[in-house]
């Protein structure tokens, strides 16, 4: 393999911070604890997965020199080259395994994000779903210990979901949720309807890479922004006093509209962070553009205007057309359990990148 030295290596440095956490004085020393075992998990699915590839290749070359060995009786010789297949095919395993763990990490991937989810086609029912999405989410970070914060919400009088826009932060959200921008399609039996006939509606959600002031800086001259009183379903949502806030990109004409604060202050912040986040997305999608490679390392297009996958509810099925994966338990989808749909999409991610890095090596 090409990357043996590299595998010596993080076998090396794995070998010293076990010893190193073995020492009494580094328990003392939470930070430093914290640090190295840390760096330890991270090398040891890579250790034990050379160490699996090594042993696998020691069984190989026993079974070659048994092999050749003349005076080898042919009942034990059938048995080494049973063996010996199966090793082989156990060895490019291994290989592929590695060059996934050794694969260098999405930087974005670490990023927190900011989620829109809108109803599209279908009406109330399409509103309803919205809310079922943005439920779906809600409980999937509370899984993984994110933390939710609802930028903007537009409800319906019948607790439908015209659109929500909302931030999760924590550890690696955007590696999650960043399959999950385009078309969602939803396939079901209205509560509304006396026929019993399945509907089909749709939502969509864009993903967008939550960034600092830092990253992306907005021109004050290139900025209106208009103060209204806030409005929508319910009283409770209805202030007296105008801290509504309404952000125009004079530039582009992207507008953002931001009243679940109370507080002036605080709306025309998360006004201007969905704003960066819109504009740092567009200038993504513009490289993009002019660099194709990058997008074929994606899974999809990730364009908004893709329906990217299918929840059948007389099926209590979800299907995702970009890989044709289909999972038969809806209900625990809908309820948060999204760790096997993106568990696929990863995994298909890294085939597809493992693919175009071996392709470039050609």
């Amino acid at each position: 393999m090409q990357t043996e030295e590299q595998l010596r290596r993080a076998e090396q440095k794995y070998d010293e911070l076990t010893e190193r956490l073995q020492d009494g004085s580094i328990a003392a020393d939470p930070d430093r604890l914290a640090a190295l075992m840390k760096e330890y998990k991270q090398l040891t699915p890579v250790v034990e997965a050379y160490r699996s590839y090594t042993a696998c290749r020691n069984t190989l070359a026993e079974l070659d020199l048994l092999l050749s060995d003349p005076d080898c009786e042919e009942e034990l010789r059938a048995l080494a080259n049973e063996e010996k297949q199966t090793e082989i095919v156990r060895l490019a395993g291994l290989e592929a395994e590695i060059s996934r763990l050794l694969m260098p990490e999405n930087a974005a991937d670490a990023r927190d994000v900011i989620v829109e989810i809108r109803s599209g086609a279908g009406g109330e029912e399409a509103a309803l779903f919205a809310h079922s999405l943005h439920r779906m989410y809600s409980m999937y970070a509370d899984r993984q210990g994110w933390t939710q914060n609802i930028m903007s919400l537009n409800a319906t009088e019948l607790g439908g979901t015209k659109e929500v826009i909302f931030s999760l932060s924590g550890d690696h959200v955007y590696q999650k949720m960043k399959f999950e921008s385009g078309v969602h399609r939803v396939q079901r039996v209205p509560e509304t309807e006396s026929q019993g006939r399945v509907h089909t509606s749709t939502v969509t959600v864009a993903v967008l890479q939550d960034v600092e002031d830092v990253e992306l800086e907005l021109n004050p001259n290139d900025l209106r922004i208009d103060v209204f009183r806030s409005s929508g379903a319910g009283g409770q949502h209805i202030n007296k006093t105008s801290s509504a806030i309404r952000v125009t990109h004079i530039p582009t004409g992207m507008v953002v509209e931001c009243q679940n604060e109370r507080s002036q202050f605080q709306n025309k912040d998360k006004a201007l962070s969905v704003l960066r986040a819109r504009l740092f997305a567009r200038a993504q999608a513009e490289q993009d553009a002019q660099i194709a490679a990058e997008r074929r390392t994606q899974v999809g297009s990730g364009d908004r205007s893709e329906k990217i996958r299918t929840y059948n509810f007389p099926q209590s099925r979800l299907t995702d057309h970009r890989i044709g994966f289909s999972l038969y338990r809806l209900e625990d989808v809908m309820n948060g359990d999204l760790d096997a749909v993106f568990d696929a999409l990863i995994q298909a991610e890294q085939a597809e990148r493992l693919a175009a890095q071996g392709g470039q090596n050609e």
